[in-house]
């Protein structure tokens, strides 16, 4: 039985996009406006009632993976259980290239998927800059263990990237490292307080602490929100349950050392309070109590408005799941991304959501 988190829980301040909500506003309308294609689009999806099997639309959002390989083997992570921590090739720039320049609907890409993206080298960040150019909002994620090689660091910052989230899962180096394993602690703390100096020379608000709260961590939490500020953090957020991929071997895992239940009101205003005396605004994150089948303004509104791409770029219905061998939306193999999205798979898909026949892969974000 999959934990719930307490109800009273969902009135906890929300993660917002750094440095503010207005700054990803003022983004989205250059987008908007920098794209005529693109506004039709925007407009298409705004009057459409997000929850017709058929859309008129492309998708607004994409998570685009460019790499499926990573340098940590987590002990909450899919990644963990593939040969070499690799499942599939990189994507290339001119895939991404292409992708992009064909979903002219996009006013936002996650880039990141099952992996550390840094670890594809430059054509990451080239990648960042080709989508930035076009005023697309950009959000990445970095374990940060490769910040220092390179220049990386700045490289990052540099590309104009929107929002880079760090993940950050222990406050000493034995919860650190027994979590995030093939880490290194103290080369991430100097790392992650590197990017930060840089963001403050540049006169910038770039990134993001994002902790997943965890039975090893659960009696660290407001030794996480001091790291943060150690770490010049300005903006942190706490994860309150983890994934099972879609998959039961890790729903099992998973299950067994979340904490969600556990967190109180009180105590989780706490750390927003101790975050305040420090100059981090802390928040909650929890997806497992978002969705409720048999409410038709509670349906994950993925289906309807996002995808995910992979490496590969095999199409997966969302970042919760990110394996395509796990559930993947198929299409015509001639055709793009365009033709599976306004396929009979990704219609099948849409529908099973609004008959509420949620698929196995997706039940973990639902309400039992």
């Amino acid at each position: 039985m999959l934990v719930r988190v307490k109800s009273e829980l969902r009135e906890l301040p929300k993660p917002e996009p750094v440095p503010d909500t207005a700054a990803y506003d003022r983004e989205r309308e250059k987008r908007l406006q920098s794209d005529n294609a693109c506004l039709a689009n925007y407009n298409k999806y705004l009057a459409s009632n997000k929850r017709s099997e058929k859309v008129d639309y492309l998708p607004v959002k994409l998570d685009i993976e460019n790499v499926s390989r990573c340098n940590f083997r987590c002990t909450m992570c899919q990644v963990s259980e593939w040969e070499k921590g690799k499942r599939a090739d990189d994507m290339s720039f001119a895939s991404f290239k292409n992708l992009i320049d064909e979903q002219y609907g996009l006013v936002e890409i996650k880039l990141q998927g099952m992996g550390e993206p840094m670890i594809q080298g430059d054509d990451f960040f080239k990648m960042i800059r080709y989508a930035r150019e076009r005023h697309i909002w950009v959000r990445t994620v970095t374990n940060a263990s490769l910040l220092h090689l390179n220049n990386n660091f700045k490289k990052i910052i540099d590309s104009d990237v929107n929002e880079l989230q760090v993940s950050i899962d222990g406050a000493d180096a034995e919860i650190f490292q027994a979590i995030r394993k093939g880490s290194v602690f103290t080369k991430v703390v100097e790392n992650c307080k590197m990017l930060n100096e840089y963001c403050d020379q540049q006169g910038v608000f770039k990134t993001k602490m994002w902790t997943v709260v965890q039975k090893q961590n659960r009696h660290q939490l407001r030794e996480l929100v001091a790291l943060a500020s150690e770490m010049k953090f300005r903006s942190m957020v706490f994860s309150l349950n983890l994934s099972d991929w879609g998959q039961n071997l890790w729903r099992d895992r998973n299950n067994a050392v979340t904490d969600e239940d556990v967190l109180s009101t009180d105590s989780a205003m706490d750390l927003v309070d101790f975050g305040k005396s420090l100059g981090v605004s802390v928040a909650f994150w929890n997806v497992t109590s978002k969705y409720n089948a048999k409410s038709p303004d509670r349906i994950c509104p993925w289906p309807f408005e996002r995808s995910y791409v992979s490496s590969d770029m095999r199409i997966v219905p969302c970042c919760m799941i990110a394996n395509p061998d796990v559930l993947e939306i198929n299409g015509d193999p001639k055709g793009g991304f365009t033709d599976v999205w306004h396929g009979d798979d990704y219609s099948n898909f849409r529908k099973s959501h609004l008959d509420a026949e949620i698929p196995r892969a997706c039940q973990n974000c639902y309400e039992d």
